[in-house]
């Protein structure tokens, strides 16, 4: 009888700013509610990016829950399988996380150690400039969803989930009030409190020196908006 394939269930994102963090939160879920067989790994991989090869080197089936810009309205679900999810991953990236994972894809192949098996199940965000945020509810809605997915998908290779009797609790005593979702949202400041999309402070501060210096290009240069993500406060008069 041949070995059971090794799988590993991957969750990444950014639990910090908002749908960024429907991988991790998906991943909690369904690490909650299901117990799988010593051949499946649940890994929580946050924004490790490269970090991640040699796990991904030791897969023979990956499945990867994330937050992706597929150009959908915001809380579309859509599963993408195999030499698809590099494309898909590298088209519209939502956050540098996905640069990361395409190069740990492209090393692992490098290295000869790429899985047979890839499924990507991401959800279209709908809101990722809020620090601190919480998932919206079009993408919370699709954590069920995706999860009855993916076990579906395993089953296809004969991989059976058991649900527990009892889900188990969030560890908030080693990894804090993160890891709970509704204790997170419930302990989240105030809007007046902290800033949802990066310190106003700081910005309209004047202990700090900021202006907007355009600066003269030579006449065979090449011209790069490394800093368009600024427009936002230029256009305010703040730089």
């Amino acid at each position: 009888m041949s070995n059971p394939p090794n799988v590993l269930i991957l969750g990444i994102g950014n639990l910090l700013w908002a749908d960024e963090g429907f991988g991790v939160r998906a991943l909690e879920s369904l690490q909650r509610h299901y117990r799988f067989s010593d051949n499946v790994r649940l890994l929580d991989g946050g924004t490790q990016g490269i970090y991640l090869v040699q796990h991904i080197r030791e897969a023979e089936i990956l499945v990867v829950f994330d937050a992706v810009d597929y150009g959908l309205p915001g809380g579309s679900l859509k599963r993408v399988e195999d030499d698809e999810v590099p494309k898909f991953m590298g088209a519209k990236k939502v956050s540098l996380h996905q640069t990361g994972f395409q190069e740990v894809l492209a090393m692992a192949e490098m290295l000869g150690d790429y899985p047979r098996h890839l499924l990507l199940m991401g959800v279209q965000p709908v809101e990722l400039e809020d620090y601190g945020g919480s998932l919206r509810e079009p993408v919370r809605a699709q954590i069920e969803p995706a999860i009855a997915m993916v076990l579906d998908y395993l089953q296809g290779f004969g991989i059976e989930a058991q649900r527990r009797e009892k889900p188990l609790s969030p560890d908030t005593g080693l990894q804090g009030a993160i890891s709970d979702i509704r204790r997170y949202e419930n302990e989240r400041p105030s809007a007046q409190h902290a800033c949802r999309v990066g310190d106003a402070r700081v910005l309209t501060s004047p202990r700090f020196d900021l202006a907007f210096r355009p600066v003269q290009l030579e006449q065979h240069a090449i011209h790069v908006d490394v800093d368009a993500h600024l427009d936002k406060y230029r256009s305010k008069g703040n730089l």
